[in-house]
């Protein structure tokens, strides 16, 4: 996922807000006497702008769509959108300056900049706060996007690890993902070793108990930590070399 371009997405903002802006109309050498308030721009206008303005609060404020169904307000026209836009642009502008006067100076992560395979398949879920499902889905995910890496369809999750990342010699049908060259070192064993403890770590204690809903919803930060050890795992993935039979 590329960075948002601060600049552009502010410009979006206000153009939005410039063109559903509520003004006296100009009724100059008319003769005729209105009183009221019309909306700047067309209809059209508005609704092309709203578009782009909706993708990026999904951006900023990921979870602005939920939040406005369950405020229960009722607005008029843009009115609502008007007030989401709004604090989207706030974020943007003072994101930094908040974070460093509110908190405590410590990095925060930015779910956008996980790896796509788990990011791209949690992040609907995400945004309606189902955050166990959204979890589940990018183990699902990173665990399809394995399967295809070593072309394997017989095996899953910690026996897909398992034998992808085992110290044996590759097999005419098991192949290896490498992480870097095996020069006979300790260092080479433990990192293949490490990576397969990690993803049966991950898919027996994260993957297995968020398919059950007994469990209930997750807490955000809990999901977001277990979404970024995925996203380490799927780095892990993508990057490795498929190791095959000659």
């Amino acid at each position: 996922m590329t960075k948002l371009d601060k600049g552009w997405a502010i410009e979006q903002i206000d153009h939005f807000l410039y063109t559903t802006e509520q003004v006296a109309p100009d009724m100059r050498g008319s003769g005729i006497t209105f009183f009221g308030t019309v909306q700047r721009g067309s209809e059209t206008e508005a609704a092309s702008a709203a578009h782009v303005v909706e993708q990026i609060l999904d951006r900023v404020l990921p979870t602005w769509r939920v939040d406005q169904r369950s405020s229960g307000k009722k607005h008029e026209g843009w009115d609502d959108l008007r007030e989401w836009a709004a604090r989207g642009k706030a974020t943007i502008q003072r994101d930094a300056e908040l974070r460093e006067r509110l908190g405590d100076g410590a990095p925060e992560m930015d779910a956008g900049k996980l790896h796509p395979w788990v990011w791209e398949s949690a992040a609907p879920l995400w945004r309606t706060k189902h955050y166990r499902q959204a979890v589940s889905q990018a183990a699902i995910q990173v665990n399809a996007e394995t399967q295809a890496k070593v072309g394997r369809r017989d095996i899953s999750e910690t026996d897909l690890f398992n034998q992808a990342y085992s110290l044996d010699l590759p097999k005419s049908n098991a192949p290896r993902l490498r992480v870097m060259v095996d020069d006979g070192s300790k260092t080479y064993q433990s990192i293949h070793r490490g990576i397969r403890s990690l993803a049966e770590g991950l898919y027996a204690a994260v993957r297995n108990p968020a398919a059950h809903t007994v469990l209930g919803e997750a807490d955000e930060q809990q999901a977001l930590e277990q979404l970024a050890a995925f996203s380490l795992l799927a780095r892990w993935v993508d990057s490795a070399r498929v190791e095959s039979v000659p």
